[in-house]
């Protein structure tokens, strides 16, 4: 006897049926033989023959033998009666025996009325089955000689459980039997009928749009062809199409754009609403929206544009080739966003061209500078009439690609008013963690600005809000020193000047010392744009020189600059001859570079009134009664003055507002100088702010307050001790001219300045 364990299968009595011979052995492990006695037995589980264990068998199955054994490779077997099933074993070649005893059936029905469900079933499977591929049983030639037969062998195509095929083949009444078995192919049946309905009606489906495709890419063509034979008929609808599709958006951009479209259809070209719905249409499509490839950076190549548009500016040139290397090692926009803070006219916009031109991409400047609108940020909405996009994504079209550096020109100036809050919008354009789906209210889709290198520039940081300051890299912009400047108008400015007036080299010469004059009596900056506006002044009065008198080639020497530029318009302070008690020399600090600043104090007879003129702000009149503090605290002899008259401090050029934290030293040793009668020697200058435990505390613009001395013709300067590290971002030529000297406390001020 041979033992066939199956699985998901249904094995009734009465049912002959062929079965490959390799699997039947593989199932039961011994070889299949004719006239040979089977059992099939049904699983709990699916498992493989050597994994079986006894309690994995159900305790009924069914009784068979075999009709023939070898049928090219098939095996036919027919089952007989159900049986009980007992003492399962199986040995370790994984053959399976049982004791069996015929389990009989309750014969509850009558062979017509089996005969006659039998045939409805078969009926019905055929009428299902007519017009399909779907094939039954065996590859070989087969009947179905009864319902057991027709269930058994389409037993795969009814939802059942393994546990409900057993429960049929464990039913002893043949009436109930026959119910269940009926049951669960009438519903199979319908289930089949619905499932094939669904697949025909998506068929049908699938065929409207293969051919609703095909049509439509027929018309496309020829329109296509309409279109290049007469390109002046296409259409705003079909101009548009075709810029969606070659547009590269973003499937949300898409949409939106397609929405827009359709709606421009719809509305056709006399609605007041058509030209709002182009203008959309005209601005998005005309963005870049696919990645722009990287574009190896050479390095090397990137320096020499910087030193070939700048002078100086070492410290900015090597931050700035800092952040394009790791831009360059990361296939990416990366690094800090670079805030350059300074005087006008030293660079800081001109230098974000140079680095477009460096990394060879395009260059976009947008001026801040007014701004208060958030909308001018972030776009109108397309709801308010006259709505236009932000300035951000304004300037991105206007560059054509998706990765330019953009130059946000003046941060400090932006305002804030009952419209919104500009500076906040910027939070998430400079943000890279945000800005890779920007959205611009004029839009409403979002745009990736991930791979825009942006660059802020500002003439101070104390305006900008501090969220935002958070966001940048402060690198300062120093003023120009003399010898810089005079390189900046020999290298770049006047041969600028001299093309766009006309002038060749062999027609015009300045020397070094009329070039000296220029900067020296014709500017005050810390930049270069006043030098470049009287350079350009300069060549417009040669141009006519040498057109009228014919003169070449024309030397301009210094004595001649007032002839063609007029009289000098600067008259810079410098110091003073003598020594006078209650006057020392400052040094401060404006946006447009240094100044050295002249503390004047003096008594009158009075009763201790202080009287401050001279335009001075807050910060200055708290350092005012700071130093008249101190100086009570290291001159308690001289109190009586203080008492018996009323003290005038006095910052010429009383029209200007003055103010700062710098000038306390300044302020103390004026005073101190008046109420001891000792003057102080007027070549020397000092910067920086005290505290009232008599301390002498850092300042900021060091550079350009130095720079300033020097012009003024001061030798020594005194400097907080906490900016001596401050020095590195001075100028050599400076440091060399000047005697700088540190101070930590004004005691120590008071003596090197022999007040005490």
């Amino acid at each position: 006897m041979i033992v066939i364990p199956f699985y998901d299968l249904l094995a009734l009595p009465e049912v002959t049926c062929y079965f490959q011979a390799d699997q039947l052995e593989k199932l039961s492990g011994k070889k299949i033989t004719a006239e040979e006695d089977v059992i099939f037995l049904m699983t709990r589980e699916q498992k493989e023959p050597d994994e079986l264990t006894p309690e994995d068998f159900y305790p009924v199955g069914v009784a068979g033998h075999v009709e023939e054994a070898d049928h090219d490779g098939w095996v036919l077997l027919t089952t007989t009666g159900r049986v009980n099933v007992s003492d399962i074993e199986i040995d370790d070649k994984g053959q399976i025996s049982v004791e069996a005893v015929l389990r009989p059936d309750v014969e509850d029905i009558s062979e017509e009325e089996k005969k006659d469900r039998f045939e409805k079933m078969r009926s019905a499977l055929v009428q299902v089955l007519q017009g399909t591929q779907l094939t039954i049983g065996s590859n070989l030639s087969l009947k179905w000689n009864n319902m057991n037969e027709l269930v058994s062998l389409t037993s795969g195509l009814l939802h059942l459980t393994n546990e409900e095929k057993y429960r049929i083949i464990e039913e002893d009444s043949q009436m109930k039997r026959t119910g269940m078995m009926e049951k669960a192919f009438y519903e199979s049946l319908e289930i089949y009928k619905l499932q094939r309905e669904a697949q025909n009606a998506q068929q049908k489906n699938n065929e409207k749009l293969y051919r609703e495709d095909a049509i439509k890419k027929q018309i496309q063509f020829l329109q296509d062809q309409l279109d290049e034979m007469h390109p002046e008929n296409v259409t705003d609808i079909r101009r548009f199409e075709k810029k969606i599709e070659e547009s590269g958006m973003n499937e949300t951009a898409r949409k939106e754009a397609e929405k827009v479209l359709n709606r421009m259809k719809q509305e056709g070209q006399d609605s007041h609403e058509y030209g709002m719905l182009y203008d959309y249409l005209d601005f998005v499509t005309g963005l870049s929206w696919k990645k722009e490839k990287n574009v190896p950076i050479d390095l090397d190549e990137a320096e020499r544009v910087l030193d070939e548009d700048h002078f100086g500016l070492k410290k900015v040139k090597d931050r700035i080739l800092q952040q394009i290397a790791v831009m360059d090692l990361n296939k990416r926009q990366s690094g800090s966003i670079l805030l350059f803070v300074g005087a006008p006219g030293t660079g800081k916009t001109s230098i974000g061209q140079s680095i477009a031109r460096a990394m060879r991409r395009k260059y976009v400047r947008i001026s801040l500078g007014g701004v208060r609108d958030e909308a001018d940020i972030r776009g109108h909405r397309r709801t308010y009439i006259g709505a236009m996009p932000g300035r951000i994504m304004d300037g991105i079209r206007r560059s054509g690609v998706s990765n330019p550096v953009v130059v946000l020109d003046e941060v400090d100036k932006l305002m804030r008013d009952y419209s919104g809050d500009p500076s906040s919008a910027l939070l998430e354009v400079l943000d890279p963690e945000q800005n890779n789906t920007f959205t611009d209210h004029y839009m409403n889709v979002p745009y990736d600005l991930s791979d825009v290198l942006f660059v802020c520039t500002a003439n101070t940081q104390d305006t900008i809000p501090e969220p935002l300051l958070n966001r940048m890299e402060v690198i300062r912009f120093t003023g120009y020193t003399a010898l810089e400047k005079a390189q900046i108008g020999r290298k770049h400015l006047l041969p600028k000047a001299m093309k766009e007036m006309g002038i060749t080299p062999d027609m015009l010469t300045i020397t070094d010392a009329a070039m000296d004059s220029l900067i020296a009596d014709y500017t005050a900056e810390a930049g270069v744009r006043g030098l470049k506006k009287q350079i350009d002044t300069l060549c417009r009065a040669a141009a006519v020189k040498i057109v009228r008198e014919g003169s070449m080639p024309l030397e301009v020497e210094k004595d001649q600059l007032p002839k063609l530029l007029g009289r000098r318009p600067m008259r810079h302070d410098s110091v003073k001859e003598k020594k006078r008690p209650g006057i020392v020399t400052g040094l401060a600090w404006t946006q447009a570079g240094g100044e050295i600043l002249f503390i004047e104090t003096a008594f009158t007879k009075g009763s201790g009134n202080l009287q401050i003129t001279g335009q001075l702000g807050d910060v200055m009149k708290e350092s005012v009664q700071i130093a008249l503090t101190l100086v009570k605290q290291l001159y308690p002899e001289h109190t009586e003055q203080f008492e018996q008259n009323d003290l005038h401090i006095h910052v010429p050029e009383g029209a200007v507002p003055k103010d700062g934290p710098s000038a306390g030293i300044t302020l103390t040793t004026a005073i101190a100088s008046l109420v001891t009668g000792k003057g102080v020697d007027p070549e020397l200058a000092m910067t920086g702010e005290v505290s009232l435990r008599g301390d002498v505390m850092p300042i900021g613009g060091l550079p350009e307050k130095l720079m300033a001395a020097l012009r003024a013709g001061v030798r020594r300067v005194f400097i907080p001790e906490e900016n001596m590290d401050d020095l590195e971002d001075v100028a050599a030529e400076i440091r060399e001219k000047l005697e700088i000297i540190p101070v930590h406390t004004v005691a120590d001020v008071m003596a090197r300045c022999g007040l005490k």
